[in-house]
């Protein structure tokens, strides 16, 4: 992907407070799905297989030498060319919660929420990884766990060893050179001691694209032209820390820090011209320099025959944001015009605690646990709009709706029991609800307070050695971002929220099931099933006075069917060749609560397409690849108009790969060959969207161009 960082503000211009995707590298474009999880070339499609693994009879198991040709660096290297598995992080979850991902790291899940599961994976050396194992979730006994899972078995060094890699990146057009990506971390273990240190950058991104908008109005004549460049800059450094102390198998504690600065820059320089009109040089500027850090951690020891674990968690970050829009007529000719523009400002607080105790106990044939969880969330915002005088000062107008304090006191509780029904099926059977108080303060202030039930069903049935099935029924809570509580101008595009002091967490009934069949020496096939009942879906909404906000919509569904697959071509001959291909195809529906009409989700990403093809040469240190990657998202809707954002129509992509190169792997990849663009289609009414005729179509077509990329990654 290319310019996502444009593509991410938009998408925060709409202001959808609907499930976004989880975090994703810069160089994706994270759209709504189904699953809440976007994917990209890394988490999407793993990169290569393994060879096949031995096979136990309940998981498949990979050791070192079957990852050997690919020369990995760490955990994460080997679990993305395990075959047809894919890395999914916690989405939307609430506090700590039970498990929601599908990766355990030696047997546990971690117990860190923000630290991102690739940077986890990326700290272990691939020399400490024992194995990884391949098994269903719903035999496990942990709680949340369902579907295919991957438990990375490693053991820490003796001495001082660590990892680092450098992913400096360069385009012809629009973009400043990137070249402070990338991540360094060492490890240490002493006796029961292991101490990891990280230092991060790889989410690091340059974007930028170039090329004409057209106005056209609703009879088709063309009201104005536009040539616009934009450029966005992102750096994310995060130092991270964990100690963990595991003197015998039985008691065990695991301390987590991290500190992180984001650096989020975007500018676009439009100069316009129309029949009729003066011409016109309009500037937009938006920066937001953000902090964050979380400390926690989690100790289990043996307790009345069972074993207890405490976990707690502190998370913090400040959140300024500030962008400007300016315009001024007359630039080119000379006979400028006082300039004019808005400014709107807004730094937000945030702050979680969450407290979580579990007692898990053996009894009856069946592993139990019984859990119970605290967490305390808010947020403080000032907010302020502003707009530029004739002297060129910014004067601020009232704006009292954006300024305010959001908070939610959440407890729950929950019990779970997971147990073998015959050899080859297992069942897993958790029962929770949870208490929560929303509290607003401000001008809108109120309080309220609800009780929800939650709790999931899974079964996994291993039907043949080279075939599983797993479901689930699941009752879910997602988490609100309280910013949608509070109102919020988009000056960009002339459009503004209400605030909403009545909005509810999104609830649903979530039915998945999966399927996996291993194709012996030709690889491995999964098949995901997903639908979701929602009930207070989050979408723009109308409010009193004519106004719109983010609100709920009563009912909404979604459905996807998602493939992924891995083939190898060893049987004809062709040694060390892999495709990786990854395709969903999703379905939503909601009654538009403007105008009563059926119609998808907001947004909403209905079909991908991801394919990788890797060649690893036998006898030789070189491999050579392509990739691919399709997105066809839907637009976004407000009121009085659509907007639909996207690039593409296909990302291709080709690399070059030494595996040792003075003890170095070295990668050189070339990005968007076939030169995909960045494309907007904005359609304006003139008055209520499905009543009212289209006053103008705002029809983008920017040039992205080629990406070159350099990846240097070794062990020390």
């Amino acid at each position: 992907m290319t310019s996502a960082l444009h593509i991410r503000r938009l998408a925060a211009s709409s202001a959808l407070a609907a499930a976004l995707a989880q975090a994703v590298p810069i160089t994706a474009v994270a759209q709504e799905s189904v699953d809440g999880a976007a994917l990209d070339e890394s988490a999407a499609s793993p990169a290569a297989p393994a060879a096949p693994a031995a096979i136990a009879s309940d998981r498949r198991v990979y050791g070192p030498g079957d990852f050997a040709r690919f020369a990995p660096r760490n955990a994460l290297d080997m679990l993305q060319r395990v075959p047809g598995f894919n890395i999914r992080g916690s989405s939307q979850q609430r506090g700590l919660g039970q498990a929601t991902g599908n990766v355990l790291f030696n047997g546990a899940r971690p117990s860190s929420k923000s630290d991102d599961i690739g940077d986890q994976l990326t700290r272990i050396s691939a020399d400490a990884v024992t194995r990884i194992e391949i098994l269903d979730g719903a035999g496990l006994g942990i709680p949340g766990l369902s579907g295919e899972v991957a438990n990375v078995i490693y053991e820490g060094a003796s001495g001082w060893s660590g990892q680092f890699s450098w992913i400096p990146e360069a385009r012809p057009h629009n973009t400043d050179p990137l070249l402070w990506r990338g991540d360094i971390s060492a490890s240490r273990t002493s006796g029961a001691t292991t101490l990891e240190v990280a230092l991060s950058n790889a989410d690091a991104g340059r974007g930028g694209a170039d090329g004409p908008t057209r106005i056209v109005g609703g009879d088709g004549t063309l009201r104005q032209l536009r040539q616009e460049r934009v450029t966005s800059d992102y750096d994310s450094p995060k130092l991270s820390a964990k100690l963990t102390w595991d003197p015998d198998g039985a008691q065990a504690l695991n301390l987590t820090g991290q500190y992180q600065r984001i650096y989020d820059r975007f500018r676009e320089d439009s100069f316009r011209t129309g029949p009729g009109q003066a011409d016109e040089l309009r500037t937009v500027r938006q920066n937001e320099d953000r902090w964050n850090y979380e400390v926690g951690g989690d100790y289990a020891f043996p307790l009345a025959g069972g074993t207890f674990k405490a976990i707690g968690l502190l998370r913090r970050s400040h959140e300024p944001y500030t962008v400007d829009v300016i315009s001024q007529s007359g630039t080119a000719t000379g006979t400028g015009t006082p300039a004019t523009g808005e400014r709107f400002t807004q730094t937000g607080d945030l702050d979680e605690k969450v407290a979580r105790g579990e007692f898990g106990w053996s009894m009856l044939g069946g592993e139990w646990q019984v859990a119970g969880e605290a967490a305390f969330n808010a947020l403080d915002n000032v907010a302020a709009l502003f707009t530029l005088d004739p002297a060129g000062e910014f004067v601020e107008v009232p704006f009292p709706f954006g300024t305010g304090g959001v908070s939610e006191d959440r407890y729950e509780g929950s019990l779970s029991h997971s147990r073998s029904l015959a050899s080859n099926l297992s069942v897993q059977l958790n029962l929770a609800a949870e208490h929560s108080t929303i509290v607003q303060d401000g001008a809108n202030g109120l309080e309220r307070s609800f009780l929800r039930p939650k709790g999931k069903l899974s079964l996994a049935w291993k039907a043949a050695s080279d075939l599983d099935f797993a479901l689930s029924v699941e009752r879910r809570v997602l988490q609100l971002s309280f910013y949608d509580f509070l109102a919020r101008a988009f000056i960009d595009d002339g459009n503004q929220n209400a605030g909403n002091n009545d909005l509810r967490p999104q609830q649903d009934w979530s039915f998945e099931g999966e399927v996996n069949k291993a194709l012996g020496p030709w690889g491995k096939t999964q098949l995901r099933f997903i639908y979701r009942d929602v009930s207070d879906y989050v979408d723009i909404i109308p409010v009193g006075g004519g106004g719109e906000s983010v609100g709920n919509v009563a009912k909404a569904s979604a459905a996807a069917v998602i493939s992924t697959s891995t083939l190898t071509f060893d049987p004809i001959g062709l040694k060390g060749v892999r495709l990786d291909g990854t395709f969903v195809l999703q379905r939503s529906r909601l009654v538009d609560p403007f105008t009563g009409v059926a119609r998808q989700w907001s947004g909403f990403t209905n079909r991908q397409a991801n394919l990788n093809l890797r060649h690893d040469i036998p006898a030789s240190q070189w491999a050579w690849g392509m990739g691919a990657s399709h997105n066809h998202n839907l637009p976004r809707y407000r009121s009085n108009q659509t907007d639909r954002n996207w690039e593409g129509p296909w990302f291709v992509s080709a690399f070059i790969e030494h595996k040792d190169v003075l003890g170095l792997t070295v990668r050189a990849r070339v990005g968007n060959i076939l030169g995909a663009r960045q494309y907007r289609e904005r359609i304006v009414y003139s008055g209520l969207r499905g009543e009212s005729p289209v006053d103008f179509a705002e029809l983008r077509d920017r040039r992205v161009g080629p990406i070159f990329t350099l990846t240097v990654r070794g062990n020390f």
